[in-house]
């Protein structure tokens, strides 16, 4: 009961997936993301452990394509999910069970692919996809939260809207971006309120933690140079 888009940035090569569901804490098991390997959002009647195979297949190099047709021919409740996938090259590939909640359906392109479920209608992904492809020049964080927030502007789930996220990794393991609204009578605002906050007060100190390229860091390195 979900509408997600799952994308990689072409210019910077960062991954993300951003979601809004009816239902609290859509960040908790419905999106999922690994460096070096791709996103997943994972939906309708959820099934994280879609995305908990698939990640590591796709760092293997395996298309999206293989990697859901495998990992849902295991699970015999398949019927009943949804699920988004990008890899880090900008291979995408969706799915949307049979007996998913009308409206239903999913859109895919080169480095994105957009899916919901109890949906108004077709016009929330249209609306997201376009957003998406509009603003290349953004940081990929933006984009995928203007994407939410069109999305619900355009009718969204039936039931409403309770629960956002946006998760953005770069290429070491922990995120650049991880924006969490878990119940709010608007998440989609809430999330924008966060994304100002985080834009403020987080994304420069964590691009200047350590990496696997530096293992000190430059938060380590302006601190010890004052001090030596």
């Amino acid at each position: 009961m979900t509408f997600s888009i799952v994308a990689r940035c072409r210019r910077t090569g960062e991954l993300g997936v951003a979601a809004l569901t009816a239902k609290p804490g859509v960040g908790k098991l419905v999106t999922h993301v690994l460096a070096g390997a791709g996103a997943v959002a994972t939906q309708a009647v959820t099934n994280p452990i879609l995305a908990y195979d698939g990640l590591p297949m796709l760092a293997e190099g395996r298309s999206p394509k293989e990697v859901v047709d495998e990992v849902l021919a295991r699970d015999p409740g398949r019927e009943v999910r949804q699920v988004g996938m990008v890899d880090n090259h900008g291979r995408s590939y969706a799915f949307t069970g049979e007996h998913t909640l009308d409206w239903s359906g999913h859109l895919v392109g080169p480095g994105y692919a957009v899916q919901g479920n109890r949906l108004v209608g077709p016009d929330p992904l249209d609306e997201i996809a376009k957003v998406f492809l509009d603003n290349p020049d953004l940081e990929l964080a933006e984009r995928l939260l203007r994407a939410i927030q069109v999305g619900e502007q355009a009718g969204g789930d039936r039931a409403g809207s309770r629960s956002a996220t946006v998760t953005v990794i770069g290429d070491q393991p922990y995120p650049l971006w991880d924006l969490r609204v878990d119940d709010a009578d608007h998440p989609a605002k809430e999330l924008h309120r966060l994304f100002e906050v985080f834009h403020d007060e987080m994304v420069e100190s964590i691009r200047k933690l350590p990496t696997r390229e530096d293992p000190m860091g430059e938060a380590a390195r302006e601190i010890l140079g004052r001090t030596s």
